[in-house]
């Protein structure tokens, strides 16, 4: 397996994981939708997606980060705002990759953090999180307000 930053060739496959992914946060199968929105994030370079990619070639899973900024540390953040390996390739070191490709990126853009959610229900996600050094937040509540649902 191999960790690499995806391009525009590997949409297909891509769109397809992120379409599950969405599905698993209980979001309709849209697959057109996922495909222009990730190819509108690599061409406009808008976030940078890490693919896992098999010795066979096929591409079972992403993450995707966004860059922001903490002002209050004066330095760059980078967001892990998705994850996800196909169901068949789980358990086999392939989400670890991707969290340690993203920490290496976020060591390179000498961001302060990286920083994600997660779902309250997703254990296995937290307990690899915190086996790989993150730690839950104690400190700070995550407030959202939706917007343009009148």
């Amino acid at each position: 397996m191999e960790i690499i930053r995806a391009n525009l060739a590997l949409l297909d496959p891509l769109a397809d994981l992120f379409n599950q992914y969405r599905q698993f946060y209980e979001q309709e199968s849209d697959l057109g939708a996922c495909r222009d929105f990730l190819a509108e994030r690599i061409v406009y370079n808008q976030s940078v997606i890490f693919a896992a990619r098999l010795d066979g070639g096929e591409i079972v899973g992403l993450t995707q980060l966004y860059r922001s900024y903490c002002s209050v540390e004066l330095k760059g953040l980078i967001y892990l705002y998705d994850l996800f390996v196909a169901p068949a390739a789980r358990r086999h070191g392939v989400a670890r990759a991707l969290m340690e490709a993203a920490r290496r990126y976020g060591v390179e853009q000498d961001a302060c953090r990286l920083q994600l959610e997660t779902a309250v229900s997703n254990m296995p996600g937290q307990a690899l999180y915190e086996d790989l050094g993150w730690e839950r937040d104690e400190e700070f509540f995550t407030y959202h307000l939706a917007l343009g649902e009148d």
